[in-house]
């Protein structure tokens, strides 16, 4: 009916092509959101769940995270279709590896556009109708890399550190306002990123990790539908890290 407000919570999931953002894009869906999200192109699995959720529940657009333009863009389509944002997962990065002082300044470059100015973009963007409704969570998908120092992901482990310091400091700006900011810092876990791991680094992980194994994609969704609900409306600010006690 013309005019009827769509009651259903929205979630904005940067990367939602594949891997971790798939799945969380899979996991809101079932949840009852209605969910936006971004690549830089469609993965054949994300066009066949974007069908299968109908044509009022699961939107993508091909946007170049380090193009704050486009960014910025994306976040005011949803809202003029949307009218609200309750949920920011800040997904979408690019690993880089290698010591830095063999590193090329255009690679450092862009591993710091899209793992750090993103997700900065996207919170300036999706804050405004959260704080204009005074209710909203920002989940910052962090890394046991910011926690401790590995050699050959300086730069990714600075970068998801600054995420956490994100974190805080837009905890303090927003919780007046009723806004919880929080960031999720996975340990090794089953994904595209690991599956190209050597056995032998695999048993040395497992071996280091008291729970005696690797992360699953549920592990970190599980987290991820507690900081969303309302039994966790009292946590902010903080860095949830689940990695299965690797840092501990």
């Amino acid at each position: 009916m013309s005019g009827t407000v769509d009651p259903r919570p929205v979630a904005v999931v940067s990367g939602g092509s594949r891997g971790l953002g798939l799945a969380l894009v899979t996991d809101f869906l079932r949840r009852g959101y209605r969910v936006e999200t971004f690549s830089r192109t469609e993965s054949a699995e994300l066009a066949a769940l974007r069908e299968s959720a109908g044509p009022d529940a699961l939107f993508w657009s091909a946007v170049d995270g380090t193009d704050a333009d486009a960014v910025e863009e994306f976040v005011r389509t949803a809202v003029r279709r949307h009218r609200r944002i309750d949920v920011l997962v800040n997904n979408a990065a690019v690993g880089l590896e290698g010591l830095l002082t063999l590193t090329a300044p255009a690679a450092i470059d862009a591993a710091l556009r899209t793992n750090v100015a993103l997700p900065v973009l996207l919170a300036r963007a999706c804050l405004k109708p959260m704080l204009a409704r005074r209710d909203g969570v920002v989940i910052n998908l962090s890394s046991i890399n910011a926690l401790r120092g590995q050699t050959g992901v300086a730069v990714y482990g600075a970068a998801k550190a600054a995420l956490d310091g994100l974190t805080r400091g837009l905890a303090r700006e927003v919780g007046p306002a009723g806004v919880r900011v929080v960031s999720v810092a996975p340990g090794y876990f089953e994904s595209e990123m690991t599956a190209g791991i050597s056995a032998d680094q695999r048993r040395r992980i497992v071996r280091r990790t008291p729970l005696g194994r690797l992360g699953s994609t549920e592990d970190v969704l599980g987290v991820i539908r507690f900081l969303t609900s309302p039994a966790a409306s009292f946590i902010t600010g903080q860095t949830i890290t689940v990695d299965g006690g690797y840092t501990c």
